[in-house]
């Protein structure tokens, strides 16, 4: 008799940028959440039977055979924006919620100066940062930078990637082993670096449910734009499991968009 083959429940990491109060973007939609949309969208979570877990919890769930609980949801944040304490962190303490969020290294309390519209926007400090680990928030590395892996010869990259994990440990005090490339863009030598530099688990801007993933360095996500309604949210949370690659014809070289419009 054949043995039962025990499906692994459905994980959706999600990932947000900036949460706070903004004028309507015009571009780059998927960086900027409205606090009233966002404490609808955790609500939901808890009142639809959703179980928030950590990156970690995902990871080993995933990829090391920890049981998952049913209906698995992990929060992720890009870039490290001051807004996610004053704006984000209570409402995640409310209702209980781990959260990740992940550092640019070189940039701990300057501006998000890599897109124009944004060139303003404040990044946390260090203080900041302590705090909230000590609150219990998660901590991943974004690189030094925030720059387009892939157009980086293979010494810079292994730079933004090593370096960026010894400064984060060096301020944290604890190993570093969450990695997110910005942009989305990395290639398989990017992908391998990261490997190396001991990190266990690194995120895309690849859509689909975690399930896809087709190694641990290469998981997708859901990105929660601006635009999205409650019904958007329920509709991305709940039915866009399938993977998208947007680069299906150059897979040598993924850039999969984390500041489109939609």
């Amino acid at each position: 008799m054949k043995a039962a083959v025990i499906q692994k429940p459905t994980v959706s990491i999600l990932m947000y940028h900036q949460v706070g109060r903004f004028a309507a973007p015009k571009n780059h939609r998927a960086v900027y959440c409205d606090i009233r949309r966002f404490k609808t969208q955790m609500s939901y979570l808890k009142y639809s039977g959703h179980q928030v877990i950590s990156m970690d919890d995902a990871y080993k769930g995933l990829f090391l055979g920890k049981p998952l609980p049913s209906r698995p949801v992990v929060l992720t944040f890009d870039d490290g924006y001051q807004n996610f304490m004053e704006y984000a962190w209570p409402v995640l303490q409310k209702h209980g919620y781990p959260a990740m969020v992940y550092l640019i290294s070189e940039r701990i309390g300057d501006t998000a100066s890599w897109f124009e519209e944004g060139k303003n926007d404040k990044l946390m400090d260090t203080d900041t940062i302590r705090q909230l680990r000590r609150q219990g928030v998660d901590f991943g590395s974004h690189t030094r930078s925030h720059c387009r892996l892939s157009q980086l010869s293979a010494q810079k990259q292994r730079q933004e990637i090593f370096d960026s994990k010894t400064e984060l440990e060096d301020l944290l005090e604890e190993k570093i082993t969450a990695f997110c490339y910005p942009f989305g863009d990395y290639t398989p030598l990017t992908r391998d670096l990261v490997q190396e530099a001991g990190y266990n688990h690194a995120l895309t801007c690849i859509r689909g449910a975690a399930n896809t993933a087709f190694n641990q360095f290469e998981i997708p996500r859901k990105a929660i734009s601006y635009g999205d309604s409650l019904p958007g949210f329920f509709w991305k949370l709940e039915i866009k499991n399938a993977r998208k690659d947007k680069s299906r014809h150059n897979p040598a070289h993924v850039i999969n968009g984390c500041y489109d419009r939609k």
